[in-house]
């Protein structure tokens, strides 16, 4: 799984020009699925994502993670995140784990975040055409892939 967190003071996601979902000061994550992705993967994502300390404490220095200032999550899938781009301009997304083995990926994952997260967290629709919408704070932008772990 690879993901793109960024710390937010807002975001949210229109889906057929409506805003359906919506967040306030938290983390925006865009996540990729792979088709060798799984529990393992799921379980250490989630943790290391609602523990990461990058919010400013009272001295200014990233050394609070969302559940300690009791943000919110927006969590929206992105097949592209893994794009192939070395040959030629076109990428491929022959990584990607097709729908039928990234849908049930994506649901665990959510459900765990949740948890993980101690709330409700805010979803995008998976396969749907949206338009997200942030303010990126810091700005702060963190890739994880769960198949870099060391």
């Amino acid at each position: 799984m690879r993901a793109v967190i960024q710390r937010v003071l807002k975001a949210s996601v229109t889906i057929n020009g409506q805003e359906t979902r919506s967040i306030g000061q938290g983390l925006m994550v865009l996540v990729g699925i792979e088709a060798q992705d799984g529990e393992e993967d799921i379980s250490w994502l989630s943790k290391k994502i609602v523990n990461l300390r990058i919010f400013d404490n009272q001295e200014g220095v990233m050394d609070l993670s969302v559940k300690d200032i009791n943000g919110e999550i927006l969590v929206v899938s992105q097949f592209t995140l893994h794009a192939r781009t070395k040959k030629g301009n076109r990428p491929s997304y022959v990584e990607a784990a097709p729908p039928n083995i990234s849908v049930p990926i994506y649901e665990k994952f959510k459900k765990q975040l949740s948890c993980s997260l101690g709330k409700e967290i805010v979803c995008g629709e998976f396969g749907a055409s949206m338009d997200v919408e942030l303010i990126n704070n810091g700005p702060v932008t963190i890739i994880i892939d769960t198949k870099n772990k060391q």
